[in-house]
């Protein structure tokens, strides 16, 4: 037994990220291949308690305590720091050491390891108190619902598990305003998410598709694009393009956004029609995934409406694979349903959403393998399309 785990883990050191989550997956599914019935059973009905006790560690800044420590931690040292009473701390760690977040090396005595690293990190906290804060609610709620529904997708984004688990009208987004502490902890989760790293511009050729335009033109339009992020990594990439760079979001997020040179700052609704006429690039990253078909069908008209004949428009999104969807992405995508009414994409989805929308997919490109996050190119039909934009005038609007 030894010498097997000595040989995993010198292949792990050797494989790079997807090598090494590829065997993490394999070694989930053999120790699923052993259990008993009931250890399923109890896998499946301590979860809830597992994240839980987690989100009582974070509250007393337990993980970052332990990972700070060079030496194993006594219930007595760990009682102390965090204030508690002594039996209750002393329960927490056994049941953290019991489920991997921490180690137990003797009575009384813990020691931090890789998971108590990782949950020591921002990232870590932020994700896992935003899907316990809010996200849990409406997994609560999803089994009832779809009984409800009859087991039919749901298709309406003003009522979804999200509505009924909080008893709101408001959509999520605008619901988190009422929210604070909540809030935080989704914006905080959703800034750890951004890789400037892992971009459609790593794969994408800018360069060939757009140079040489009249300087009045838009050359860049990032619709929904936040605070303008993506529009910052397009001018870093590319100071020497010529054309417009134009950010795009509600007020709020106009509101704070980026000081970048060269970009203009513009309140817009996805929802409303498009007002930069004949932009060479038309760019939307994570919008699609959190609206149901006939809203994102809206939105594709309105950004159709006003491309010109050479117009661009990339998809930023998921492209799932048709067969082995990873567990996380796959809950994604169950999350977009119980939240939104909405749902992750693969190509042949993506390119029937596009061609029902009047566009032509013509091509994905994937930039990180490892949660699917790639760039679709979609563009007005080469025939029997007309675009309502076609000259230099309407395309310097």
């Amino acid at each position: 037994m030894d010498e097997a785990v000595t040989q995993i883990k010198r292949l792990v050191e050797t494989s790079d990220e997807l090598g090494r989550r590829r065997i993490m997956e394999s070694l989930h599914k053999l120790a699923y291949s052993m259990e008993s019935p009931e250890d399923t059973r109890d896998r499946y009905s301590f979860l809830h308690l597992q994240t839980a006790t987690v989100k009582i560690g974070f509250n007393l800044e337990l993980f970052k305590y332990m990972a700070s420590s060079t030496k194993a931690v006594s219930v007595d040292e760990a009682t102390r720091k965090t204030g508690g009473q002594k039996e209750l701390i002393g329960r927490l760690l056994r049941y953290l050491s019991s489920i991997g977040a921490i180690d137990e090396i003797s009575a009384g005595q813990y020691l931090a390891n890789r998971v108590t690293r990782n949950l020591a990190g921002e990232a870590a906290e932020a994700g896992i108190c935003h899907y316990f804060g809010s996200v849990s609610m409406q997994y609560q709620e999803l089994p009832s619902f779809l009984e409800r529904s009859g087991y039919k997708e749901p298709v309406d984004e003003t009522n979804t598990a999200f509505h009924q688990a909080w008893k709101t009208p408001l959509s999520p987004f605008i619901w988190y305003d009422s929210q604070p502490r909540l809030a935080k902890y989704f914006n905080d989760y959703m800034a750890t998410r951004s890789q400037p790293q892992q971009s459609w511009l790593k794969v994408y050729p800018v360069l060939e598709e757009a140079t040489n335009l009249h300087p009045e033109r838009a050359l860049y339009v990032d619709v929904g694009g936040g605070i303008g992020h993506q529009c910052a990594q397009f001018k870093d990439k590319y100071p020497e393009l010529q054309g417009r760079v134009i950010l795009q979001d509600l007020p709020f997020a106009i509101a704070e956004a980026l000081p970048t040179p060269g970009v203009e700052n513009m309140v817009h609704d996805v929802f409303e029609p498009q007002p930069i006429r004949g932009a060479k690039i038309y760019h939307m990253r994570s919008i699609l995934h959190n609206h149901p078909q006939h809203k994102v069908s809206q939105i594709l008209q309105n950004i159709k409406a006003v491309m010109a004949p050479d117009s661009i428009l990339l998809v930023d999104e998921m492209i799932l694979p048709e067969v082995g969807v990873d567990a996380v992405t796959a809950a994604v995508d169950l999350t977009m349903l119980s939240a939104f009414a909405a749902r992750e994409r693969t190509e042949a989805e993506w390119r029937k959403t596009f061609d029902e929308a009047g566009l032509e997919l013509v091509q994905a490109r994937i930039y990180n393998p490892l949660t699917y996050e790639g760039v679709l190119d979609a563009r007005l039909h080469a025939r029997g399309t007309k675009s309502q934009v076609g000259n230099e005038t309407a395309w310097a609007q």
